[in-house]
């Protein structure tokens, strides 16, 4: 699973760009998504909504609290899911992809 990561400044400043400033980047992405798919790479993807419409669910034993969003801290602004025969072979395709944020961001690789 590749994460695209997020924080609560980057999400504010995503919620002021308009389309036409994202499109650009949005047309990188596509072309990237697409040599994904052509490689039998992909799997799924899907960005996730900013976490001001999220909520959370704490758990401490039986209790259940639920917590609406925004939230701080490491967030996850959206997803791949690939088949790769190894963690090299995806930090590869990694490297290849477009800043998927306006701003300097990170990417994390984690193996399911």
């Amino acid at each position: 699973m590749i994460l695209v990561k997020s924080n609560p400044d980057l999400e504010a400043r995503l919620s002021t760009l308009s389309d036409s400033d994202m499109s650009e980047q949005m047309d990188a992405m596509e072309v990237f998504n697409e040599a994904l798919r052509k490689a039998g790479v992909m799997k799924d993807c899907d960005g996730l909504r900013p976490t001001r419409e999220a909520k959370r669910v704490r758990f401490d034993g039986p209790s259940r609290t639920v917590v609406d969003g925004p939230f701080t801290g490491d967030l996850v602004a959206g997803y791949w899911i690939w088949e790769l025969p190894s963690l090299e072979d995806a930090v590869a395709w990694v490297k290849r992809c477009p800043n998927p944020m306006p701003v300097p961001s990170e990417i994390e690789i984690r193996p399911i």
